[in-house]
Order: C-alpha cells, then structure tokens, then sequence
C-alpha cells in the first residue's frame, strides 16, 4: 500500500492505493503543516483500520510538504513535485491524456498534462481564498458554508451591471443577463446574500474564462476541474454559462478534490 498525502495551505488530503486502486479518502484542516499531515495520516489508519506494516512508502506534496523533515512514523517518505502530481492525478481520475486542468484550491493553478509531460500553463491568485478573503470584510462570514448559504438566496442583478443595464440587445453569442462588469452596480439596498453571490460569481467567472483560454490555447475541446473549489454547487452553474458561451466543456471528476494525493501516490519514486 502507497500513502498520497497532498498539504495544502489550510486542508490537507490523504489517500491509500494499492495496485493503482484508491482505497481510501480522507482529510483534515489545520494551520500547522506538521498537525495536518500526521493527524490526517493518523485518521486515515484509524478510521480503515489499517495496519501500519502494510504500507510501503508515503509520498507528500503540496504547499506544505516543505515542512515535513524525515520520515513520517518511521516510513519511508519522500517528498514529490506538486504539477505532476496534478496532472499524473488528473490523467488518472478520467483514463486518458492531452488535458487541461484547473486546479481551484487557494488560488487556481493551470495544467497541461500528457504522459511525456506535465507543463504548467500559467494560474491566477485567485481561488478560494479570494472568496474566503472578500466575504471576511464585505459580509463579515469568513466559513464556506456561511458563504454558500448566504449566496443561495443572492440576486446578481443588485451587485452586478449586466449587459441589459447597458443594452437593449443582446452582444454577438452574449446574453442580455450576462455579466458586463463584477461589483458594477452594486446598490445600497443590496443584502449580503446578494454580495455574497457575487463574490463567487466572480472568482469562478475568472477561473472559467482563463480556463477557457487555456483550452484553446492547447486545441483542447475541455478542462478538467481539480482540487477543493471542484466541488461547489454555485460555482459549477458559472462554469455551465461559460461552458455554454464558449464551447468548452468543463469536467469534474468523482474525486477532484483529492487529485493532487492521488497523483502524489502514484508518482514512482526512487
């Protein structure tokens, strides 16, 4: 059994695979790069009671993996690069390559990846922490789920100016209803869930356009979506209007969240 451990900035993910299976999936959150590795390792073992013995290696990666000196629990640990573990991650999840992926966890990383080579593309700074950033000062909520539950019962048409506040028609392929400017009109009676709607109309409105211009950078018909942003409801339905404007299809894999361990797990080391 191979250990994939992924430490990211605020949340660590781990997985078990065994002969190119994942077995199993887990993770935590912690400040503290250390706390967070050998507390999802340790959760990960309790929780599938495995047996310590049974495990050949860990492989670690991520923003944190800089951090962990030596071996983890006297296994054999070596620490891998974080592209390729995105992008052999990826490869993995969907059974082919010559893909794109955006990987949307604190920022938004780019990824061409085929087996020859794992290229990064390019990225932006934003991602999630921009969403958990701006609703700290504008909506005092600083939890995704606050965020999430807030922008339920949003109106992007009190924070937004959208094409029909300008036009009375609609612009080649754009739609009346589609955005002209973020935060443009944003009105004093507008309510916290519309704010709160808007910020991750935003991010994922540039995540989706430079994940768009990824794609047909490299003659790809599609971009596969990776890492903890993979999963959030509203922003799938922002990467729907983009995939429908563009052409380009947006695809998310079972595990996204956990690619970046995945990859990790599968790298072969010496």
């Amino acid at each position: 059994m191979i250990i994939g451990i992924d430490i990211g900035s605020t949340i660590t993910k781990v997985v078990s695979i065994r002969e190119n299976t994942v077995i199993n999936r887990v993770k935590a959150r912690a400040t503290d790069a250390v706390t967070s590795a050998t507390g999802a390792f340790g959760k990960l073992i309790l929780e599938n009671d495995i047996d310590i013995k049974d495990i050949q290696k860990i492989n670690i990666t991520g923003v944190g993996a800089s951090r962990i000196r030596g071996n983890i629990f006297g296994i054999e640990t070596r620490k891998v690069d974080e592209f390729s573990s995105i992008g052999i991650g990826a490869m993995f999840q969907v059974q082919r390559e010559n893909i794109v992926i955006a990987n949307i966890g604190t920022g938004t990383v780019l990824i061409y990846a085929n087996k020859q080579k794992i290229t990064h593309i390019g990225g932006s700074g934003v991602g999630g922490g921009t969403i958990l950033g701006l609703a700290k000062k504008l909506i005092q909520t600083n939890t995704f789920n606050g965020i999430m539950d807030l922008a339920a019962g949003g109106d992007l048409s009190h924070v937004d100016l959208l094409l029909e506040d300008i036009m009375e028609t609609e612009l080649s392929f754009l739609g009346r209803e589609s955005t002209a400017a973020n935060f443009g009109k944003i009105l004093d009676t507008a309510k916290n869930e519309d704010i709160a709607l808007a910020i991750l109309n935003m991010v994922y409105q540039v995540i989706g356009m430079l994940s768009v211009f990824a794609a047909q950078g490299k003659g790809s018909a599609g971009v596969v979506v990776t890492g903890s942003g993979s999963d959030n409801p509203i922003g799938k339905k922002t990467l729907d209007v983009i995939s429908g404007m563009y052409g380009i299809n947006f695809e998310f894999p079972a595990y996204a969240e956990y690619t970046t361990a995945i990859g990790a797990g599968l790298i072969e080391t010496p």
